[in-house]
């Protein structure tokens, strides 16, 4: 993973302040819904007022937390992610470089994936739903693909299609009450469900920042 270069974007921008309230905003799915395809298009062509954020998952599995089955393993693997995704927000904002930190997945997609209750997830990671939900100017979820659509290119990806889309669902329902949550639903064209996703990112972003042209979707 390229830690450094998480946030390196490659377009131009006639935005001169050197700081930035950022604003964060959640780009989250199930597994298999296109985030790292539509998030590595953002990195290259949008400026660099506008972040990406990694995932915390991927930073910690794939730098060898364990990721086991019991429950006591998946609650400890939760709060971990919780934690590394906190302080990947909280060094975004406090350097004032970023007007939008889009972030791959949010905190409370720890929910759809801990092995108890609401009330014991937001115990546990010592925070509340209303608190975790006011952290973000808005919230993004691609759906999941179905079977016939799924892959597992992604290496870190365990979950079967069945799985994927239930994780997906329980995803919705973790951030159900967000007042700017948007549903990118899956299309038989991929490049269409991405273009969608991209005008919300867009809307999001200063101005100055809406003009670069996406590489990807040229015809």
């Amino acid at each position: 993973m390229k830690n450094e270069s998480s946030d390196a974007c490659h377009a131009s921008c006639a935005c001169a302040l050197e700081s930035h309230q950022c604003r964060l905003v959640v780009v989250t799915g199930g597994p298999g819904a296109g985030k790292t395809a539509l998030l590595e298009m953002v990195r290259r062509d949008f400026c660099d007022h506008i972040a990406v954020l990694p995932e915390s998952a991927s930073i910690l599995y794939g730098g060898g937390f364990p990721r086991r089955s019991s429950d006591p393993a998946r609650r400890a693997g939760q709060r971990a992610i919780y934690e590394v995704q906190r302080q990947l927000e909280r060094m975004t904002v406090e350097e004032q470089r970023s007007a939008v930190a889009l972030c791959d997945r949010g905190t409370l997609d720890g929910f759809a994936y801990w092995p108890g209750t609401e009330a014991e997830y937001f115990a546990d990671v010592g925070t509340t739903r209303a608190a975790e939900l006011a952290r973000y100017a808005a919230v993004i979820h691609l759906r999941t693909p179905g079977a016939a659509s799924y892959n597992h290119r992604n290496p870190l990806r365990v979950e079967t299609a069945p799985e994927a889309e239930a994780i997906d669902a329980r995803i919705v329902a973790a951030w159900a009450g967000h007042p700017r949550l948007h549903i990118v639903e899956q299309a038989t064209d991929f490049l269409a469900k991405v273009a969608r996703a991209l005008a919300l990112i867009r809307a999001e972003v200063p101005d100055c920042c809406r003009h670069h042209e996406l590489q990807e979707l040229r015809r």
